[in-house]
This record gives C-alpha cells, sequence and structure tokens, in this order.
C-alpha cells in the first residue's frame, strides 16, 4: 500500500537535522509515541550523513481486535533512518525503514529535507506491506492510521523541540 505524509517545521533544513540526529529528541519522540521501552543510536558520519535507529517496545491497544489478536498485547518495532550528506542549501535525502519483529509488516520509503520559505518541508513516502496471505491488505489498512500517528508525534515533538532549543 502507497503510504506519503509531510512534516512541516519552521526552522531551516540544518537546524532539523541537528535536531533529528540529537540523542536526546530522539529519546524524546520515543516517550512521546507511547513506547514502553526503548533505546536509540545515532552515529553521524564524517561526510555529514547520518543513521538514527530506534527500537521500541509498543502497546497494541491502539490498533483493531482482529491486528491484536494477531501479535498481542505489545509489538518490539525498529525504525531506522538513514541520511545523505547535505546540499549547499541544506537539503537532504533520506531513506527509512520501520520493521515489526515477529510481524510480517514493515514500512519502507524515503526522506527529505528541503527549504520551504522560512521553514522545511519534510515529505515521506514509501510502501507499507503486510505480507499475510488474505489478510495483506486488511493488516494495512489497519497499520496505516499507526503509522500517520507516529509521524504527527513526530512533528509534535519536534515542534516543542525546536522551540526550546
Amino acid at each position: 500500500m502507497r503510504f506519503s505524509a509531510e512534516i512541516r517545521y519552521d526552522a531551516d533544513p540544518r537546524q532539523v537535522f541537528r535536531m533529528i540526529v540529537d540523542h536526546e529528541f530522539q529519546e524524546a519522540k520515543c516517550l512521546a509515541s507511547g513506547s514502553l521501552e526503548h533505546d536509540v543510536e545515532v552515529a553521524e558520519h564524517s561526510d555529514g550523513g547520518a543513521v538514527v535507529i530506534s527500537n521500541r517496545t509498543m502497546p497494541t491497544d491502539h490498533l483493531p481486535d482482529f491486528a491484536r489478536s494477531l501479535v498481542g498485547a505489545t509489538v518490539h518495532l525498529r525504525e531506522t533512518q538513514r541520511w545523505r550528506p547535505a546540499s549547499p542549501d541544506g537539503t537532504r535525502t533520506g531513506s527509512i525503514e520501520v520493521e515489526i519483529h515477529g510481524v510480517p509488516v514493515r514500512f519502507v520509503g524515503s526522506l527529505a529535507l528541503a527549504p520551504d520559505g522560512s521553514g522545511t518541508r519534510w515529505p515521506i513516502e514509501g510502501e507499507l506491506t503486510a505480507s499475510v496471505p488474505l489478510l495483506g491488505g486488511r493488516i494495512e489498512r489497519a497499520a496505516e492510521p499507526a503509522v500517520l500517528a507516529g509521524i504527527r508525534v513526530e512533528q509534535r515533538t519536534g515542534t516543542s523541540w525546536l522551540a526550546d532549543h
């Protein structure tokens, strides 16, 4: 299932990227998402690129009953963002992968940070797939609101973070 969303921040792409690779921001994002447990790894590369990995244990109480019956009370997800070096104007591209351990559901997509007036536009586009015979489409449709909710948590947390830093 094709998925797209967008985050907008009132800060330039360089400021937004500094936030993304800030370990404390990533911790705040995990807490704001409702994770029961989490760990975060941030690796910045000498060329200006970076990899941000978060592992989270999430409750499934927001999922429909049929989906919860398949996965149980919690799921363990791993989100990996890989960012390329910035161009001279601060524009940056990257990729994202979200995997749910023990469940054949994943999101793979592209990321970008682009100047947008005095702020930054962050489009997120990709494929949400559930490889479950007969139920895949239904599971994808059930997972879509959770993915969108995670993006909105990131936006709210980021907006607050940028205002405070």
